[in-house]
Formats: structure tokens, C-alpha cells, sequence
């Protein structure tokens, strides 16, 4: 891509360029790419192996040439179709929550739940690691987000007692997507309770994968601790978009004054019947996330072995943090040389000097795959020894 933008105005021409110059010296420019075919994807989230399921992909097809291609409104037009209100009726019993309400995007879910539930006078608690989503949505409600530390409830407690706003949100990941590691929800619901406050888990990373049925971090509690449950599918489930769920009254606020909700087309049907088919085989073959624990299991095992900077996660979302950008774009790139694709995490999007190598595991991968994977892991700590291709 060349550095110049010539149909650009000068102002914007020397901005563009000093930005990009600036992240490309510091290792953090990013770089899109398709993935070959024949590359083990060890980057993306589609932990239960769902988005090549024959099974779902059928389902996709059909829902296409039984309601079209694209829902062609909003929701609150004409958009909402019957593929879209038996999915959120799922969702609702599956979850245990009275109502489910579908988003095009989890990106979108994040933003439009907060920006309905919070203003300027409300008080947004959100732990430190909270995915960008969730602090965009602050920042468009106008809301000050104050930030536990880490995983941490009497931090949190303490910022509470502090606050003498009437309305408190409380909102924290599930599953962290860059750590790999989950939130202590029972105690955040204790916590929060304590303070009147609300509070929001967002478990994109969680549903799907943790709880005997797939229901995510927040299964076995109840609406009242976890008022507000969002999630995506597009990480287990292997499709696309998102949902909140909570009671009647949450969700009917959430439908009239969320914004990405409101001023947006439905999520394209086919995507949505393809979401109700992966639904019912995460609820009904619980061997899926057994396999994928059988993986995490054996890929930490051997990772052990090799002396590999493990954290101390035990999800599919398994990080190895290097530190510096330029040796984690090294190791990345020495991997894929071997036909092996991992994430190359650098800030912003983690703390400055924990840029990793981002490893996501899948119920699809073979013990081969993996070991593959763990070969080329060795090879890189070995320090500048190339890899042999595959």
C-alpha cells in the first residue's frame, strides 16, 4: 500500500501518513491476509468446530431460499421474520432468562445495550481487561467508565462504595479474549448486588464452551445475579452476530432505545436459521466440548514440556506472552512459514510489553494438528532456527 493518498487533501495527506508511519516503526501496523487453505488455523474461535459443520452449513442454505437473502429492514419495520423470534425464544429457555433480543454483531451488542442503559449520570464500573466494545459503548453513551483492576471484586467494592450515583452498571467479560482466563461471576454478582448495581456479562467467548450445556461462565446463576447476559455467535456457534438476554423489561428498553438495534437491518436470515441448527448441536452433543477440552488438555501439557510462556488459562484461548513486538511478529511468522496461523497480539490491544502469540484451540483439531503446532512453537524458541515446511 503506498504511503501517499494523492486524492486526499494535503492536511489529511500528512495526518494519514504520520499515523501510519508512526505504527508501522513501532511493529504495531496490522495486515490483513487470506489464509491459505491448507493452513491450520490456530487464530480464529470457532472452538466447537461449528463452521463447516455440513450440518450448519445446510441449514444456512436453506434458510437463504426459504426467506431470502437478507432480512431487507429493521427489526422494528418489517426485518424481524419468524427464523429471528424463534431464535431468540431458544436462546431465552436455553439460558434461562425470560427474552432474548438478536444483534447483527457483537460489536453492535455491546454498544447498543450500554448506550440504551447509560448516560452521563450513570456510574459504569468495567473491569480493566473489558473488550473494546464495551468501552466504545461507554464512550457513546457519554458515560465515565471507572476500572477495577483485573479479575479484582475488592477493587470494585471499593470504587462502589465511592459512588453516589443512583444508577451503577457493573460490566465485566466472561471469558477475557486475550488472557483466556474468566470472571468471578458469583462474586461480581454478590458485589454488585450489595451496591444496587446492575450487572452486565458480555461471555462471547464462554457460550458455547463452559457449563455442562454449553450455557457459558454465568450457568447455574440465576436472572437476578446476572441481570444482563450478553453473547455472540460467532465464536462456538460458528455463524454470526449476537444477543443480550435478560427480563421482559430489560429487553423491551434495550429494543426501543438501543440505537444499533433500532437504525439497523436484521441479521441476513440464512445466518440466522444456520445459528438455530449449530444452537441445537451445542445442546445436544456435549462430546464437542469434550473433545475441545481434550485438546486445551494435551496442548498445555506439551506446552509445559517445552518450557513455552504459558499463562494460566485453561480455555481454548490459550497465550503466550513474548513481551517484545518485533519477537512476537518473528515467532508468528515462523509459523506460518510451517503452514500454522496464530494471532499476533501487540498494543493497543494489550498492555504495553504483553504482546503473545494469541492460540485459540478447536474440537475440529487433530492431536496431529496440534502437535504440528507445537513443533513449530519449539522450533521458534530455539531462537532463529527456520522452520521446515510441513
Amino acid at each position: 500500500m503506498p504511503d501517499a493518498t494523492p486524492n486526499a487533501p494535503q492536511p489529511w495527506h500528512d495526518y494519514l501518513s504520520a499515523a501510519r508511519h508512526a505504527r508501522q516503526t513501532a511493529n504495531r501496523w496490522r495486515t490483513r491476509r487470506v489464509l491459505p487453505d491448507a493452513a491450520l488455523d490456530f487464530a480464529g474461535n470457532d472452538y466447537l468446530g461449528l463452521a463447516l459443520e455440513p450440518r450448519v452449513r445446510e441449514a444456512a442454505a436453506d434458510g437463504a431460499r426459504r426467506f431470502g437473502a437478507g432480512a431487507t429492514a429493521s427489526h422494528l419495520v418489517s426485518g424481524h421474520l419468524a427464523v429471528h423470534e424463534t431464535l431468540e425464544r431458544e436462546l431465552a429457555e436455553w439460558l434461562g432468562r425470560e427474552r432474548a433480543l438478536v444483534f447483527s454483531t457483537g460489536y453492535m451488542a455491546n454498544l447498543g445495550v450500554i448506550q440504551a442503559l447509560a448516560d452521563r449520570n450513570t456510574a459504569l464500573f468495567q473491569d480493566r481487561l473489558n473488550h473494546a466494545s464495551l468501552l466504545d459503548g461507554a464512550a457513546l453513551a457519554g458515560a465515565r467508565s471507572r476500572r477495577f483492576h483485573h479479575r479484582d471484586t475488592a477493587d470494585l467494592e471499593r470504587l462502589l462504595a465511592r459512588s453516589e450515583a443512583a444508577l451503577k452498571l457493573v460490566i465485566s467479560d466472561g471469558v477475557f479474549s486475550m488472557d483466556g482466563d474468566v470472571a468471578n461471576v458469583t462474586e461480581l454478582a454478590a458485589v454488585a448486588r450489595r451496591h444496587q448495581a446492575l450487572l452486565m456479562i458480555d461471555d462471547a467467548h464462554g457460550i458455547g464452551v463452559l457449563g455442562d450445556t454449553g450455557g457459558g461462565c454465568t450457568e447455574g446463576t440465576s436472572p437476578t445475579e446476572v441481570p444482563l447476559l450478553v453473547g455472540t455467535f460467532g465464536k462456538a456457534l460458528g455463524t454470526g452476530g449476537a444477543f443480550v438476554a435478560g427480563d421482559a423489561s430489560l429487553i423491551d428498553h434495550i429494543a426501543q432505545f438501543a440505537r444499533s438495534y433500532v437504525y439497523t437491518t436484521a441479521q441476513p436470515p440464512a445466518v440466522t436459521a444456520a445459528t438455530l441448527e449449530a444452537l441445537n448441536i451445542v445442546r445436544g452433543e456435549p462430546e464437542r466440548r469434550a473433545r475441545l477440552a481434550d485438546n486445551i488438555a494435551l496442548f498445555r501439557r506439551e506446552a509445559a514440556s517445552l518450557d513455552l510462556p504459558l499463562s494460566d488459562a485453561t480455555t481454548p484461548i490459550q497465550p503466550l506472552t513474548l513481551g517484545d513486538e518485533t519477537r512476537t511478529l518473528r515467532w508468528a511468522a515462523r509459523l506460518d512459514a510451517c503452514g500454522v496461523a496464530v494471532g499476533a497480539i501487540r498494543p493497543p490491544t494489550v498492555p504495553d510489553g504483553q504482546a503473545r502469540l494469541r492460540i485459540t484451540l478447536s474440537a475440529r483439531h487433530a492431536r496431529a494438528d496440534i502437535e504440528r503446532l507445537l513443533e513449530g512453537l519449539a522450533r521458534c524458541r530455539q531462537e532463529d532456527t527456520p522452520c521446515a515446511t510441513a
